[in-house]
């Protein structure tokens, strides 16, 4: 650490930054206030969603615009996302910031780090990859796009260090603002739920395409468990008024009778206040492993792209929990493997009080100390001592 960690405010310090979903963007807002502590006269200017806009940060399009899963889904928008890219580029070119900030979404960020590193810009890249399950020798390409690689877990780092990138492991802001012990009891009175009640999560995902793919196999799960324990309720939180719309959609075309409560936002209440979630592969599964919740881990792409991935990938996990513990601490359930039959006992069989469930709480417990490293702080003090030995302190 260089210790720059007073504010610099005779330095007025141009920042971009590009963020491509709604992880990205808690990241991103998060770094922005670490920055603004430091520099206060800094302007942040690029591609991010809400929570970056209400930091200060000026976007150029709104940030939905890049979020896109899959390797075969990206082809219907490839258009559009070169277009936005090439603009941006331009952009960012004639503006010249101190330094740029690629937060994930590789597919994009990476392409505009090589361009602008091109003309001597410093590039920062937070969110590795996932070169340790599949293409390692990315690396090679992500060594010619970025100064220094920001790492959220710590058994990222190694390869980096292999290839002789610069890398820096920050652990993740979530497990800084979540507590280690969260209350469950507040969660329910903010809700509405009853202190007794048996509850059940629904999170089946943020992006149209998740809902599209999952929201009514998440719902055919929940009746399914209803059937056999009637006394269950289920809550969801939904990521914005149009996943709320389309949610709403999918559960009148299914014709369901379920308990089902749906809540704007709200998702940390949500995984504080169930007894178990079935969710979606993602950012999401490390929230209610931060939060001590039994999960169901679920997750459908187009046929294409999960052959492809089924190749190419080389590790026998995919959620974050599982990753991160080395072994099958959350049942995962995968294209057509994900079916309330299949779901259903696996997610009933997370409510019992069993001394694996124990166990679980206790590794995700353990999960969470080993990530909390100060997140926001960590990333800012990196991206500082980036710019000053650039010479633009």
């Amino acid at each position: 650490m260089s210790g720059i960690t007073q504010p610099r405010s005779e330095k007025s310090l141009c920042i971009a930054l590009v963020a491509g979903e709604a992880s990205g963007d808690t990241l991103g807002a998060g770094l922005i206030a670490a920055l603004k502590q430091r520099f206060p006269n800094a302007r942040f200017i690029g591609i991010g969603g809400p929570r970056m806009l209400a930091e200060g940060m000026q976007t150029r399009v709104p940030m939905e615009r890049l979020s896109v899963m899959g390797l075969i889904e990206v082809l219907g928008r490839l258009r559009e996302l070169l277009r936005i890219r090439r603009e941006l580029v331009e952009y960012l070119t004639q503006e010249q910031p101190d330094v740029f900030i690629g937060i994930d979404a590789p597919d994009f960020t990476l392409g505009v780090e090589q361009r602008l590193r091109d003309v001597g810009i410093p590039t920062v890249h937070y969110v590795s990859p996932s070169v340790w399950a599949w293409r390692e020798k990315r690396v090679l390409s992500i060594a010619q796009s970025t100064d220094l690689m920001l790492t959220l877990f710590p058994f990222e780092e190694e390869v980096y260090r292999r290839h002789g990138v610069a890398v820096r492991c920050v652990g993740h802001t979530l497990a800084d603002r979540i507590a280690l012990e969260p209350d469950r009891a507040a969660a329910r009175q903010t809700l509405g739920v009853k202190p007794d009640a048996r509850v059940l999560a629904l999170l089946p995902g943020s992006r149209n395409g998740e809902l599209r793919k999952l929201g009514r196999v998440f719902l055919e799960t929940a009746a399914w468990c209803l059937e056999r324990e009637p006394d269950l309720q289920f809550i969801m939180p939904c990521a914005s008024p149009e996943r709320r719309q389309q949610m709403e959609a999918i559960m009148a075309e299914a014709g369901l009778e379920l308990p089902l409560t749906l809540y704007d936002g709200q998702a940390h209440e949500v995984l504080a206040a169930c007894d178990a979630v079935l969710i979606a592969s993602g950012t999401a599964t490390l929230e209610a492993m931060l939060f001590k919740r039994p999960m169901v881990v679920a997750y459908r792409m187009a046929g294409l792209t999960f052959r492809i991935l089924k190749r190419l990938v080389k590790v026998g996990h995919v959620s974050l929990p599982n990753l991160l513990a080395g072994r099958e601490v959350a049942p995962e359930f995968l294209q057509d493997a994900a079916t309330p039959e299949a779901m259903g006992p696996a997610l009933l069989e997370r409510l019992l009080p069993t001394a694996e469930r124990v166990e679980t709480e206790q590794t995700f417990l353990e999960l969470h100390q080993m990530l909390r490293r100060d997140a926001d702080q960590s990333a800012a003090e990196a991206v500082a001592e980036l710019l000053d030995a650039r010479g633009k302190l």
